[in-house]
């Protein structure tokens, strides 16, 4: 007589699963997962970081740029980085677009400058005059920018590209005023001749002292080079007036054409010296 059981689970209708189906069921959390959504949390199931770092820009850990707003500021070589300074070459900039202007249409300015210029030539001892106005010549500037690259270059081998940049900005002096000269063709203050404006020795002086001062700050105890090379570079500037060499004008030009170009000269020269720093 066949088995009643058996009868009734052949007649029973069997579920669609399988016994190797899953049942439906809630997913359980596995070891290693709990923090799988934490942003930066350790374990394999971290989605963004497999090594427990934290994320490369987490909101934390933002610097802030020039401005003060959240944000890093790509570094951009030779363009200075704070806002003092950018404001500085734009205030050069300017000025010097000014006297130049004035300088080329013979304006109210130029006017008072020939006044001016006339009533300083020949006043103080000539032979100071004359020795400051030579500390503009290339045989007295050059040298001293030369001994300080070689410093540099001697100390630290790996700091040639702010050598290099003073170099350039020296270089860039003929290169600018000559053809400034030539098309402005301004008179000479005492003598036949044109082409004064602006002042050769006085952008050789501003450029050389203050190129070599930036060089050897980061090796001084105390910051006393860019001072002595901005009193060297405006004693430069008195010699050439007060000798009768260039109007005012001259010189006020050329230290505001070429002032633009230090705010470069020492972005590099910041930004070698704290590489150095912080690999030291």
């Amino acid at each position: 007589m066949p088995d009643v059981r058996f009868l009734q689970m052949r007649e029973t209708p069997r579920s669609q699963e399988t016994a190797g189906d899953p049942r439906p069921e809630p997913p359980q959390p596995r070891p290693g997962r709990a923090l799988a959504h934490t942003t930066g949390a350790a374990g394999s199931g971290t989605p963004h970081r497999s090594d427990g770092r934290p994320p490369q820009t987490p909101r934390g850990a933002r610097q802030t740029g020039p401005a003060g707003h959240l944000g890093t500021t790509p570094p951009v070589p030779m363009w200075p980085a704070s806002r003092r300074s950018r404001a500085a070459v734009l205030l050069c900039l300017t000025l010097f677009a000014l006297i130049t202007w004035q300088v080329a249409v013979e304006g109210p300015l130029f006017l008072a400058d020939v006044r001016l210029g006339r009533a300083l030539f020949g006043t103080g001892p000539a032979a100071v005059t004359e020795f400051l106005a030579d500390l503009g010549s290339t045989a007295v500037a050059l040298p001293v920018l030369a001994a300080a690259a070689g410093h540099v270059l001697l100390r630290e081998g790996r700091r040639w590209l702010p050598v290099f940049a003073a170099v350039a900005a020296v270089a860039a002096v003929p290169a600018l005023v000559v053809p400034l000269k030539l098309w402005i063709a301004r008179p000479a203050p005492l003598e036949p001749g044109t082409g004064w404006y602006p002042s050769g020795h006085t952008a050789t002086a501003m450029v050389a002292y203050c190129g070599a001062a930036l060089l050897v700050t980061p090796y001084l105890r105390r910051r006393w080079a860019m001072p002595v090379a901005g009193v060297l570079t405006l004693a430069t500037g008195i010699g050439l007036v007060l000798r009768g060499y260039h109007w005012p004008l001259d010189v006020l030009g050329s230290l505001c054409l070429f002032g633009a170009l230090l705010p470069f000269l020492n972005s590099t020269c910041r930004r070698r010296s704290s590489s150095r720093t912080r690999t030291g």
